[in-house]
Formats: structure tokens, sequence, C-alpha cells
């Protein structure tokens, strides 16, 4: 039973601050477990499989996002419905982090606990 709670990373937050890596993630998962396909256009995919994908995702979601899509009974709907929500990420937030990777030097810092502190901010 414990394994069934597990997440296998990080849930979706709700302010969405995370959703680059999540969707990259469940990407990974999902094609792992053969169910990439359930998120996909045009899927043809079974209801066991559909019903599997959708537990999936809303297990790696925020409680607050589960209670907003709560009634999304389709993988597919629910995916493109956090990307509509969380999209304009890549947009806004992927050119500042890349911005801010440039720009990061080691000598511009005077503890490496510092320097560290930036780079896993930036990372994440």
């Amino acid at each position: 039973m414990a394994n069934i709670e597990n997440r296998k990373f990080i849930a979706l937050d709700i302010s969405g601050k995370n959703y680059l890596s999540w969707v990259l993630d469940v990407k990974l998962h999902l094609s792992a477990k053969k169910l990439r396909h359930t998120i996909d256009e045009e899927n043809a995919a079974s209801n066991e499989e559909r019903a599997t994908a959708l537990i999936f995702l809303r297990h790696h979601i925020d409680d607050g996002l589960k209670y907003k899509y709560l009634t999304v009974e389709n993988p597919l709907e629910l995916w493109q419905n956090l990307n509509d929500r969380f999209e304009h990420l890549k947009v806004v937030v992927l050119p500042k982090a890349l911005n801010d990777w440039s720009q990061l030097r080691f000598q511009n810092f005077k503890t490496i606990s510092e320097y560290n502190s930036t780079l896993f901010k930036i990372v994440s």
C-alpha cells in the first residue's frame, strides 16, 4: 500500500513554478509505462489506459489543481487544460533562467553556499 502513495517525482505546484520540469517527468514516466499516447491528439487509447494515465496525472498534481479539474475524465483533456494554464511559463520563465545562467559567475559570490543557492534557484 505504501508504494501506491509514493510519488515518482514532485507534484505540479498550483502556481506552476515547476511546470517545465514536471512536463518532462510526466512524459518520461508515461513513456516508461507505455501510456504516452494517452496525452497525444487523436489517440486510440483504451478506457483502461486512459484511466491509468488519469490516475497517474492526478496523483502528480497539487490538491488545488486536482479539485479544479475534478470533473475531467480524459487524460488528454487534463493535459491540455494544464498546458493552457501554464504554457506561458516557457515564454516568461525560461528566457530569464537562461539569462541568469549565462550571467552566473563563481567570483561574484563571497561563499560557496551563496553560489550553490543561486545555482539551485536558477535550475529550479
